[in-house]
């Protein structure tokens, strides 16, 4: 009776969104818990999926990743909002070959989320030759029901050293 019992759980780590549930066995038996991660994990986690999707130019993870409402400013000036910031990593106009995130800070106040980080990518943008930008970044992010969206972002140029 017991073997069948053991049986019937399943001993797994696994990550649903902001849940991970965990089976361990213990002498006579097995325990499950499940917690939920931390808002700067999850943070950290869709900061990584964003900078995966925009390598990738992956329309549909871009699109899970923002709100309808984003502002996404470049160092040069110019904003793209939610559709002209997924068209031009769809259509390769920007195109990220790598992207490398340092130096990254989060705060969370209430249902906002700010994300500074250091932003060094190798690019292939259609009809320019291929170049290297390295940034400094301000990522906003607001808790949508149990998700992070980008909500806005702003990039500067790195300030030279004298």
């Amino acid at each position: 009776m017991m073997t069948d019992y053991r049986q019937s759980f399943i001993k797994y780590i696994n990550n649903y969104d902001q849940e991970i549930n965990y089976c361990h066995e213990f002498v006579g038996g097995n325990y499950c818990f499940r917690t939920e991660k931390n808002d700067t994990q999850v943070v950290t986690d869709a900061a990584e999926k964003l900078r995966l999707a925009m390598i990738s130019g992956e329309k549909s993870a871009l699109e899970s990743l923002i709100v309808p409402e984003l502002t996404y400013g470049h160092s040069g000036g110019h904003i793209d909002d939610s559709k002209e910031f997924v068209e031009k990593l769809v259509s390769k106009k920007s195109d990220f070959l790598t992207i490398e995130i340092s130096d990254q800070n989060i705060q969370i106040v209430g249902n906002t989320a700010i994300v500074r980080h250091h932003f060094y990518a190798t690019t292939a943008d259609l009809g320019k030759a291929p170049g290297d930008v390295t940034l400094d970044i301000l990522l906003v992010w607001t808790k949508v029901k149990k998700d992070w969206k980008l909500l806005a972002r702003q990039a500067v140029k790195v300030e030279k050293k004298k």
